[in-house]
């Protein structure tokens, strides 16, 4: 008698935590219980990041049906890989982050990032200005800072540039976020490094420098630009293949509006430089997937050689 009631007791357990399970997965996307995850890459600071993503989940849950999460995780390719593992359905992602978030788990660029009218920018090699590095081909047996292996400016353009000049550092390392790459030059860990570039706007700097002139105000008489890379489109909101199309529309709308508010302009510039966004598809990323088709590699093959 007693090992029969056992069973029913086990019996019943267990339909009902199959039950929560069916209840978790059929749970609407958008709704309370499933919010869109909404994913930042770590590229500014942490406090910046999570004060801004706080106001655009505010805005998003006030403008659109539908209920968020933000998060803000380790790494660019932690981003990519919250896509294939549907951890993550829309993304603020850097430009090579997307091709190999498209390439591995077919994800969707549907805006642009526009910074002072832009939708394209460049790399920059930036160094002390009285340091050893007066020209680009100086870098060569030097120690260098990128910022992450999945970042076009931040490693992927210079890479390419170091490659096709024949330069070599003798050493190098991954700073994590584009400040990280300027302090360390400014305070003379590396010799030079790799951040995004943009050109200056009404007098004032808009590169990757600017991240830190409240920390060192001095910033621009001590680190110096060497040297550009060609042009690359600029980093892209992307949308998780899966999510029904009518959901992407209603974020892309909130979200050109929300570029146009004060609230709106004033938050999306401490986040990444963002002035403005525009429409696109995942075509105007294909020049990027001509250069790594020009090196002999793909988005994911890169990631893992390092």
């Amino acid at each position: 008698m007693g090992r029969t009631i056992q069973l029913r007791l086990c019996f019943f357990a267990a339909l009902v935590s199959l039950f929560s399970a069916c209840t978790t997965e059929k749970a609407e996307l958008g709704t309370a219980d499933n919010p869109i995850k909404f994913f930042f890459v770590p590229s500014v600071d942490a406090m910046t990041l999570e004060d801004t993503g706080r106001i655009v989940q505010a805005y998003l849950e006030e403008n659109t049906p539908y209920k968020y999460k933000v998060s803000i995780p380790a790494s660019y390719v932690a981003v990519v890989e919250a896509f294939g593992t549907e951890r993550a359905d829309v993304a603020s992602l850097n430009t090579f982050g997307y091709v190999l978030a498209h390439e591995k788990y077919k994800a969707q660029a549907r805006l642009t990032v526009i910074r002072f009218g832009e939708d394209t920018y460049k790399a920059q090699i930036v160094a002390l200005k009285d340091g050893p590095i007066k020209k680009l081909e100086d870098v060569d047996g030097k120690k260098f800072a990128y910022v992450d292996p999945a970042s076009t400016s931040g490693y992927l353009m210079p890479a390419k540039l170091f490659m096709d000049k024949g330069i070599k550092p003798a050493d190098y390392m991954f700073a994590k976020k584009h400040d990280n790459v300027i302090t360390m030059i400014y305070q003379k860990q590396v010799d030079a490094g790799a951040t995004f570039y943009s050109p200056p706007e009404d007098g004032k700097i808009q590169d990757a420098r600017r991240l830190v002139k409240t920390q060192f105000p001095d910033v621009e008489d001590k680190v110096k630009i060497v040297a550009l890379t060609d042009a690359i489109p600029n980093d892209p909101i992307v949308f998780r293949e899966g999510m029904p199309e009518e959901m992407k529309q209603t974020i892309v709308d909130a979200l050109l509006k929300f570029v146009k508010t004060e609230q709106g302009k004033d938050a999306l510039y401490k986040l990444y430089g963002v002035t403005d966004f525009k429409v696109c598809t995942d075509e105007k990323y294909d020049g990027v997937r001509e250069m790594l088709k020009a090196l002999g590699k793909s988005a994911h093959e890169l990631v893992e050689k390092k």
